[in-house]
């Protein structure tokens, strides 16, 4: 038992694990605050314990397997995690015994959730990590060859089917974030700048042209909450900016700090346990404590990257830049929201593997678990295994040095494409798509993406 313990712990990023696990800790520690001084119990912050110790659990399992694997079992995971998606879409507030199905659990026309006696959670995140897995398979079978027409059409269809379902279901904050890791990916995995630049532009132009056209495609709050960015002191907006106007003010008036964990000094933000966790933070533990939740943040995208250069392969390379944008993002979009300078969108700040939430709590807007988490790494038991994908590039490269192999793509300098096919990591064969050698006329000179060319 201790000499795999010791294996383990060798092949595992100990800098990673520890980011992860201090994430963990803060999240607990601020709900366990919240819960003292506003809520009179602390029920919030024993389900994320318990959902902490679950998430760990199960990153230390799924690291133990070949992302391969993971990513050529998709329709399995497709199937699961769309399947649950879909009946969102026709079935509003319906019940069936014990569950609800498409429940708007915010009161916003969001019908994305299912509850289940007195949990809820949002399907959607489940579908996340299969998106992730299944672009990322995708990118890495076309490989070199992402600006060809139909192979371009193809991808840009991966990413805005499920990004439109997301967006019907009414959550559109998850639907940007959907977007954001699809565009992301794409351009890791080899997308040309002027297509980039031109779709970019298209994009800008086509919204606000929509936007002028129809107006009335977004709905009245979504429009009074952008107003409220522009004009946060208009009286008119009074019941939509105050959530913001306060966490603005938490945060300015937190000092070096803060106010303490558990004294009730501190200026009140609404359902400060889930969009404006930061805010909470900020105000009780001052600037120190919030630069602190932010270095951690900044840690795990950082070492994500890390793993993603580390990776022995370009689908392990693609994993790891769809968990990075899905972290990254969320933070962006959060702290945006927590500072008054982006619209309230329902988008959390977690960490993700433990960014996103699949178990919440009845009442809360946006969710509990991933919601409490101001850089909850473990929060949240099925989002640990986003983390572990990540993961799982940089054991299976210690594993290679073990064996005193070099650590090189399929096509790395002077080493034939067939031997990292012929020795894959933990004894698991290859699949022939992800990783056969490039075609005899690419010459083994096509792009394969960002970490190892220029765009042009």
């Amino acid at each position: 038992m201790f000499a795999l313990l010791r294996r383990y712990l060798r092949r595992v990023d100990a800098l990673y694990l520890a980011l992860c696990a201090a994430c963990s800790v803060v999240s607990v520690v601020v709900l366990v605050s919240i819960g003292q001084t506003q809520l009179g119990s602390n029920n919030k912050a024993s389900v994320q314990l318990i959902a902490s110790f679950l998430g760990i659990m199960l990153a230390v399992i799924f690291s133990t397997v070949d992302y391969r694997a993971l990513a050529r079992a998709w329709p399995l995971h497709a199937t699961v995690a769309w399947g649950l998606v879909l009946p969102t879409l026709f079935l509003h507030n319906f019940r069936a015994g014990v569950v609800t199905i498409g429940y708007d659990a915010g009161g916003t026309s969001n019908y994305s959730w299912y509850r289940v006696g007195g949990m809820t959670f949002q399907p959607a995140e489940l579908a996340k990590i299969s998106f992730i897995l299944t672009l990322a398979l995708h990118l890495s079978r076309v490989r070199g060859r992402v600006n060809q027409p139909k192979n371009l059409l193809l991808l840009l269809l991966h990413i805005g089917v499920p990004t439109a379902l997301i967006h019907i279901q009414g959550d559109d904050g998850t639907a940007l974030v959907f977007l954001g890791i699809g565009v992301f990916m794409l351009y890791a995995g080899g997308l040309s700048n002027w297509v980039a630049g031109g779709a970019l532009a298209a994009g800008v132009v086509g919204g606000g042209a929509l936007l002028k056209l129809r107006p009335g495609i977004l709905k009245g709050y979504q429009f009074k909450r952008i107003l409220a960015v522009i004009t946060p002191d208009d009286p008119n907006l009074a019941d939509i900016t105050y959530q913001q106007n306060k966490g603005a003010m938490a945060i300015g008036t937190g000092g070096l700090t803060g106010t303490g964990l558990f004294t009730p000094e501190h200026i009140f933000v609404p359902n400060a346990w889930n969009d404006f966790i930061f805010a909470y933070l900020a105000n009780v533990l001052g600037f120190v404590g919030a630069a602190a939740v932010l270095a951690l943040l900044l840690g795990v995208c950082l070492r994500t990257l890390t793993a993603a250069l580390q990776s022995r392969d370009a689908l392990g390379r693609n994993i790891c830049v769809g968990i990075f944008a899905a972290l990254f993002l969320q933070t962006v979009i959060n702290l945006g929201m927590n500072l008054q300078v982006l619209p309230v969108i329902g988008v959390t700040l977690r960490v993700e593997r433990g960014d996103d939430v699949l178990l919440r709590r009845p009442g809360a807007e946006c969710g509990f678990a991933g919601a409490a988490q101001p850089c909850g790494c473990s929060g949240n038991f099925v989002r640990s295994a986003l983390f572990a994908f990540a993961g799982i590039a940089h054991a299976q490269a210690g594993d290679q040095a073990e064996r005193g192999q070099p650590n090189q793509d399929e096509h790395g300098t002077g080493q034939p494409g067939q031997r990292a096919a012929q020795q894959p990591a933990h004894g698991v064969k290859a699949p022939d798509a992800v990783d056969a050698p490039v075609d005899a006329a690419d010459n083994g000179q096509q792009q394969q993406n960002l970490f190892e060319y220029g765009h042009k």
